[in-house]
């Protein structure tokens, strides 16, 4: 049963949806606590130890000068030993960092008494949903229906380390095709589930007619606390580029694939990852162009009032009686309230800096700077890449 009323700190997108609940059932997640090492350590093993044990047997580890061997396929070693338990791994941030910035919204009084019912009932509707079976269906029947195309049409080059020319189907080729990939895509796919889960949280939170401060010192009136979210999905934007990456490298390597010739593809693939995973903090900015809108004309109004009354005053030599808004200690001497309609001025129409799009931006490029770096020097390579984001 949900609680209507249940604080925003019991709120995550992870803990008791229906991929949890699974591996709680059998074993894998402990009772009290999330076994979040312990799980990484397990699936990575799994689909790595049983892969490499029978490349060793049947001869297809490293042979000599053979190009396709399993230990020249950076993709394979890739995905198990490092995206898979980092998609594990990164749920304690997922758990750590959303119901912390939820209950924000408590804590600096955007949500004040009157909003907070409806702000509590998008919690709860939040929670509903996640608990919900429907979307981890679509997410069996894609793996399903991903894992049945490739039987039927395989992908020669994806399993050319297994010998399928030559022996068709082996072990190797099933290991890879019933568990390691369908469990590399649940993972993925579940975080992809999470993003969007996490955009309409926060989109129906933008619906709301929050109590944004224009001239707030973060100069989102109040929001900057939400900019750490997406470093929640930083290790999947990471954990893709990665395997994506890894296979690149194969083709750089051991085919003499020239890597200007992916430059369009890593930039497209880092543009739709930063875009992908910054979207839940832009439903925030028709709310913050609005209040900025606002803002100008009745903090305009505000300095225009106090600015005439003091020329009117110290210039003019005339006599004001019965002008509180001269002797308000909040606003100060004209250059405080000046300060106040500068910073609203200031206001940003979006909640994204530049240290939230490195979040996002710099797990992305690392995998494929590596590549770079297999024909470019990395040094210059990196610094040209922080110049341009500096």
């Amino acid at each position: 049963m949900i609680n209507p009323h249940a604080p925003a700190e019991s709120f995550s997108i992870v803990r008791n949806d229906a991929l949890f609940r699974l591996q709680r059932a059998i074993g894998l997640i402990p009772e009290e606590g999330n076994g979040i090492l312990r799980r990484a350590i397990i699936y990575s093993l799994l689909c790595w130890v049983p892969l490499v044990i029978w490349a060793f047997f049947t001869g297809r580890l490293m042979p000599d000068d053979d190009p396709e061997s399993l230990a020249g396929h950076y993709g394979i070693h890739v995905r198990c030993l490092i995206a898979i338990p980092l998609l594990i791994i990164a749920e304690a941030g997922a758990q750590a960092i959303l119901p912390v910035c939820l209950a924000q919204f408590l804590r600096t009084g955007l949500i004040d008494e009157k909003l907070e019912p409806a702000f509590r009932a998008i919690i709860a509707d939040g929670i509903r949903l996640r608990d919900r079976i429907f979307p981890w269906v679509v997410i069996a029947g894609l793996i399903l229906t991903w894992t049945v195309s490739f039987a039927l049409i395989p992908n020669k080059e994806e399993v050319s380390w297994a010998g399928l020319e030559v022996n068709g189907y082996g072990f190797g080729t099933w290991w890879f095709l019933l568990v390691i990939r369908p469990i590399f895509n649940v993972l993925l796919l579940a975080w992809i589930w999470r993003l969007i889960l996490t955009s309409i949280v926060l989109f129906r939170i933008a619906m709301l007619p929050l109590n944004l401060v224009p001239a707030h010192p973060d100069g989102v009136g109040g929001l900057g606390f939400i900019q750490r979210i997406p470093i929640i999905f930083s290790p999947m934007a990471f954990a893709v580029s990665a395997v994506i990456a890894s296979s690149w490298a194969h083709n750089v390597i051991y085919h003499g694939l020239p890597v200007p010739s992916l430059y369009i593809q890593m930039g497209m693939l880092v543009a739709i990852l930063a875009f992908l995973i910054l979207m839940p903090l832009l439903s925030f900015s028709p709310l913050l162009a609005k209040t900025k809108k606002r803002a100008a004309r009745e903090y305009g109004a505000l300095l225009a009032g106090h600015g005439r009354l003091v020329h009117e005053r110290w210039i003019q030599g005339k006599e004001i009686e019965d002008a509180p808004i001269l002797d308000a200690p909040e606003l100060g001497p004209s250059a405080d309230i000046q300060t106040l309609y500068q910073a609203a001025s200031a206001m940003r129409p979006v909640v994204i800096n530049k240290v939230t799009l490195l979040m996002v931006v710099v797990p992305t490029a690392i995998p494929m700077l590596l590549v770079v770096a297999t024909q470019w020097p990395l040094r210059s390579t990196l610094g040209k890449l922080l110049m341009a984001l500096l």
